[in-house]
């Protein structure tokens, strides 16, 4: 049994997993801060002393869970990518030879990312064979509200959720950036409509994403992207959305037959 029970009955947890639970209390904490917090503003945040923070944090660290900036702050780590990546198997085994087809159809870099707290995570890439073109890292966390797979992730939440998620100012990353919260929801309305998102601009200046979302018979979902240069995806957006939509139908198709 991993919970003793005191003589009023209360559950009390053992030791090690006492530690356990804190260190799941320090990574739910790091999941909103995508640059990273200090150690004292996370101890505060999770109730603990900054030094048991610092011991558990620095455990962490050791095996990848977390990792520490040259700044000092602490922020979730690379070998999470690998955990999400297994957790998802079934989904991104299934779709890769499908990102892989659609990025030889539309000739453009297709990625595959998933929701985490406010971030989109990318979990997958097919680089397009092209010169000009665009190259993330798997493993990268980019602003939800302003990347086209982010917003059509977000589009699956209702607005009680979003407005918990999202600040009600959101940060602009480039001119085109949305930054008030009811605008996005109006946004994201459309897109449940029409179930593609764009990002013209909104998060890098000079690329361009349209993108749709897939799910499995497990309820897990994740979005498909295709990114690139902006004057070569705003030009053909319209071809992009359709080539998206008919890559989803096949991909959920076979991702709910398993």
């Amino acid at each position: 049994m991993s919970v003793a029970s005191a003589n009023d009955g209360r559950p009390v947890r053992r030791p090690g997993i006492q530690v356990i639970a804190r260190a799941a209390e320090i990574m739910a904490a790091l999941e909103q801060a995508d640059d990273g917090m200090a150690l004292s503003e996370l101890a505060a945040i999770v109730g603990m002393p900054r030094s048991s923070v610092h011991r558990i944090a620095s455990a962490l660290v050791a095996e990848g869970l977390l990792a520490s900036s040259p700044r000092g702050l602490i922020r979730l780590g690379p070998r999470l990518i690998s955990l999400a990546r297994a957790s998802r198997w079934h989904l991104g085994d299934a779709a890769r030879p499908r990102l892989a087809e659609l990025s030889r159809t539309v000739g453009e870099t297709v990625e595959l990312g998933v929701l985490q707290g406010s971030s989109l995570l990318l979990v997958d890439q097919v680089v397009a064979q092209r010169r000009l073109r665009t190259v993330s890292t798997v493993g990268a966390r980019f602003a939800s509200f302003c990347t086209a797979g982010g917003k059509a992730l977000l589009a699956q939440l209702p607005d009680e959720a979003l407005a918990h998620l999202l600040p009600e100012r959101l940060e602009r990353r480039t001119e085109n950036t949305i930054t008030r919260r009811d605008d996005l929801l109006v946004q994201l309305a459309a897109i449940r409509e029409s179930g593609v998102a764009f990002d013209h601009e909104e998060e890098s200046k000079g690329i361009s994403g349209v993108a749709v979302v897939i799910g499995d018979a497990y309820g897990d979902t994740a979005s498909v992207t295709v990114s690139g240069p902006s004057g070569r995806i705003e030009a053909c957006s319209d071809y992009l959305a359709a080539a998206l939509l008919a890559a989803a139908g096949k991909l959920n198709a076979a991702l709910r037959s398993q």
